[in-house]
């Protein structure tokens, strides 16, 4: 238990955090991997060797100091890191590895700042933290074994069919390899995949949103091919799902995971998203156009660079023809003029081109795209007074907005 005189050793240390806190997560996950090499089979390497995976660390570190005397504010935090380390089967002792080396890396990082008593304060900061953690956890992983058709840990999955969407976007239906029925889960929802990579030597598991509405058959995730030159560790997996990864491959995942779900506030539902970023929301939406009840609207906004990589357009006009309640808009950086209609726009998102657009008061939100994208659409939703619950995002990789 945290006392008062710890709790206020760990404020003071915040501006050293605000100051340094990068340097300190580097030398701490550098420390970390030297002294436990396997963990980088679990670690995200491409976040690492972005240094994403060091900012989100220090930023979380930060926050926690910060709120100190009141961690319950960063519970929903606490919920979303929960689902990403439920899907990747974190477990309480690993968590003991973390804190021997963060502690070790305040140490060696503050040097003389770090006294006995900054240590100790935080060696109960983090022995604070990780309880909670653990425990939030060990709900969610007993909540998985009482879910029917979920699971702890991996399992199986064979891919039933690969379908190319656009030129860059290619979805892979799975289904489970022991024949028992797809896991039921919210719109909205992620599984992890796991992949081993031979030139790096390295297991590496990546989150990608479950695209298609809950069924028994199947689950669908589609998956960007990245074709940058110097691609990072991210981009490899992508295209070795692209490459290696064929119908009748067997792949290990987790069962569905995540807190970016649709919601029941309002009936009425915008979803908008920026490239590859549509595929939690096409979840939503074809779980949403299956119900035959249906009668708000719902509002379909896509951005992306041109027709050639705009995936499952096909998807969207057919929904679109059978509910009356769905009115869709598709911006183009580039728009072919044979192809204009009312509905699409050139350029990047503005809602302002949109004929008769409003701000409507009375719906949800749905946001997900880059995080230059996410920025600016929530900021434009909060500057016409959009309130924050009904606003929803999802950032893909660490968690930096």
């Amino acid at each position: 238990m945290l006392s008062q005189h710890q709790k206020e050793i760990i404020l003071s240390t915040v501006p050293l955090l605000r100051e340094g806190g990068v340097a300190l997560t580097t030398h701490f996950y550098n420390r970390m991997f030297t002294h436990h090499p396997e963990l980088k089979n679990l670690f995200n390497m491409g976040n690492q060797q972005s240094g994403k995976q060091q900012t989100a660390l220090a930023m979380a570190v930060l926050a926690y100091a910060e709120n100190i005397s009141n961690p319950s504010v960063l519970m929903p935090a606490v919920d979303l890191i929960g689902h990403k380390h439920t899907s990747l089967n974190i477990q309480p002792e690993q968590y003991e590895i973390v804190g021997t080396h963060l502690l070790a890396s305040i140490k060696e990082v503050l040097q003389d700042l770090a006294t006995n008593e900054v240590i100790d304060a935080w060696a109960a900061a983090y022995q604070q933290l990780a309880q909670l953690m653990i425990g939030h956890e060990a709900k969610m992983y007993e909540d998985k074994e009482k879910t029917n058709g979920q699971w702890v840990g991996w399992k199986n999955f064979v891919v039933q069919r690969k379908q190319i969407e656009s030129t860059e976007i290619t979805s892979f239906y799975l289904v489970a390899e022991d024949g028992s029925e797809a896991p039921n889960f919210i719109p909205g929802q992620f599984i992890s995949v796991k992949v081993f990579l031979p030139n790096m030597n390295l297991t590496q598991i990546r989150q990608y949103s479950i695209s298609c509405a809950p069924n028994k058959e199947y689950l669908r995730i589609s998956v960007k091919r990245e074709r940058n030159e110097k691609l990072d560790v991210n981009g490899m997996i992508s295209n070795f799902l692209h490459d290696e990864i064929n119908e009748g491959s067997v792949v290990s995942i987790s069962a569905p995971a995540g807190n970016f779900t649709l919601q029941d506030k309002f009936s009425k539902k915008v979803f908008i998203s920026g490239g590859i970023g549509q595929t939690p929301l096409l979840s939503m939406l074809e779980h949403l156009s299956a119900q035959a009840d249906i009668k708000e609207e719902l509002i379909w906004i896509h951005a992306c660079r041109n027709t050639e990589v705009h995936a499952f357009a096909d998807r969207i006009e057919s929904i679109a023809e059978k509910n009356q309640q769905l009115k869709q808009h598709q911006f183009y950086d580039v728009v072919d003029e044979k192809l204009a209609d009312s509905h699409v726009y050139e350029g990047i998102l503005d809602f302002s081109k949109i004929n008769q657009w409003q701000f409507a008061s009375d719906a949800e939100y749905y946001v997900c795209g880059p995080k230059p994208f996410i920025e600016k659409t929530v900021e434009t939703l909060a500057a016409h007074q959009i309130k924050e619950n009904q606003i929803f995002f999802e950032e893909f990789g660490p968690k930096s907005i």
